[in-house]
């Protein structure tokens, strides 16, 4: 299989016919976990993936007394792919966790004082979850937009003496800014976006990019055994920047009309 994906990327084609710069279909629904403060279920092709925003009461970090504290998960569903596994999140669980927590916390997409109800004793902890229920390529892709959907859309419990009211719903989550990640594959040296699971098996390397508005870069993430020359990475750059535009402004009609499809 390898053999013949390199053999159609090398005439610029793919198994599913979409341009190299293309992505496949996109659908995003919010609002899927009823028991979620916020929640968006992102299908990218056949890849799936909900995330949710929950909430709890906690002790702030002795660094941040005056902030709220984020922690990011990821799960990966047993029957998602023959690969995965029941029990303790794997290595690629945890990196998935990671990428996405490092957008988020890096961009400060979150104004995390907002989430502070007694300056170092009582904060807000921000639980993001993300569960990939089939895995068909590109999850880092998939798994931002279902996060930063999921974000916008969240509304915080209401606080009463420095208790939640879990049934209670409040103001929405702070969200100042907008981390999305583009991954770009390469593969017999041609670059390719939003790579489907035959491709990631034929591809050398990748690249994860998280970018915001502003065109500010908020963390990277290479994987892949092959490198990436200085030209490919100046021209990867340049098609997240592109990307970056197309995605937001799909999760910006989520967040405006609850579901959108590409």
């Amino acid at each position: 299989m390898n053999d013949y994906i390199n053999d159609l990327i090398r005439e610029n084609l793919r198994v599913d016919e979409r341009d190299m710069l293309q992505y496949r279909n996109i659908k995003i629904s919010t609002g899927v976990v009823k028991n979620a403060s916020g929640s968006a279920m992102v299908e990218i092709g056949n890849t799936k993936v909900v995330a949710g925003v929950k909430f709890d009461i906690g002790e702030p970090f002795s660094d941040a007394p005056d902030k709220g504290v984020l922690i990011t998960n990821a799960e990966f569903v047993p029957f998602a792919a023959p690969e995965f596994e029941p029990g303790p999140p794997d290595q690629y669980a945890v990196e998935l966790a990671r990428v996405v927590d490092r957008g988020i916390r890096e961009s400060e997409a979150v104004d995390l004082s907002k989430l502070c109800i007694v300056p170092g004793e009582k904060v807000m902890m921000m639980f993001v979850d993300i569960y990939v229920l089939n895995n068909a390529g590109n999850l880092t892709d998939a798994a931002s937009l279902a996060v930063i959907a999921a974000m916008k859309t969240a509304r915080m419990p209401k606080v009463e003496n420095g208790e939640l009211l879990q049934n209670e719903v409040g103001e929405p989550l702070p969200v100042v800014r907008t981390p999305i990640s583009v991954t770009v594959y390469k593969i017999n040296g041609k670059l390719l976006i939003d790579a489907n699971d035959r491709e990631e098996q034929a591809s050398s390397a990748s690249l994860t990019v998280i970018l915001d508005e502003d065109g500010i870069i908020h963390g990277m993430q290479k994987r892949g055994s092959g490198y990436i020359t200085e030209q490919e990475f100046s021209d990867i750059l340049e098609i997240v920047k592109n990307k970056y535009d197309e995605l937001k402004s799909i999760v910006d009609k989520v967040v405006d009309d609850g579901a959108h499809e590409v």
